[in-house]
């Protein structure tokens, strides 16, 4: 009986290091991988998520370049209310190979570059989920709609700059006049 791998992504679209250079995949998620991923980033829903790739590929690490669109629901954080949001962005990541062996005291430096590269064993790169990664980047986990204010006030809480270290000074008249 073959049972389905609960560590396995929900957006996979593996490819073969060795075939990557000059590829230019276009990679879409169905409607199953959507619904997926949706529960996976705690959105309402994803009608569409996309991307167009650009692969090159220099000896084992293969840089991937292009765009990320998305079209998801999620939920206003102060009033819950559902929210359309277009997401549209540039995609940039390397796919390195895993590295073996960490000494235990030793130092490095991460530079700007280093923090898109995403790191696999083995021949295979997996394009869905680093792009289901992007996306999960993408998402404002903040997001407030047009009832928030509303929704703010019924509940007796004020906008968050009412409710910083500095709210009190704000009343105060210091210096002016």
């Amino acid at each position: 009986m073959n049972t389905p791998d609960s560590t396995a992504p929900e957006f996979s679209r593996p490819l073969d290091v060795r075939q990557a250079e000059g590829q230019a995949p276009h990679v879409e998620a169905s409607a199953a991988e959507r619904e997926a991923l949706a529960r996976r980033f705690g959105l309402v829903r994803i009608d569409s998520v996309s991307a167009d790739l650009e692969l090159h590929r220099d000896d084992r690490t293969v840089e991937a370049r292009g765009r990320l669109k998305a079209e998801i629901v999620q939920s206003c954080a102060i009033s819950a209310e559902d929210l359309p949001v277009s997401i549209d962005e540039p995609l940039f990541f390397r796919f390195v190979p895993a590295m073996t062996a960490y000494a235990p005291d030793e130092e490095f430096e991460i530079t700007a570059d280093d923090c898109d590269e995403i790191e696999y064993t083995g021949s295979h790169i997996d394009l869905g989920e680093a792009v289901a990664q992007s996306l999960a980047l993408a998402i404002d986990p903040f997001l407030t709609g047009p009832e928030a204010e509303a929704a703010r006030k019924a509940a007796g809480i004020g906008t968050p700059e009412d409710q910083g270290p500095f709210a009190a000074l704000k009343g105060l008249n210091l210096g002016k006049g």
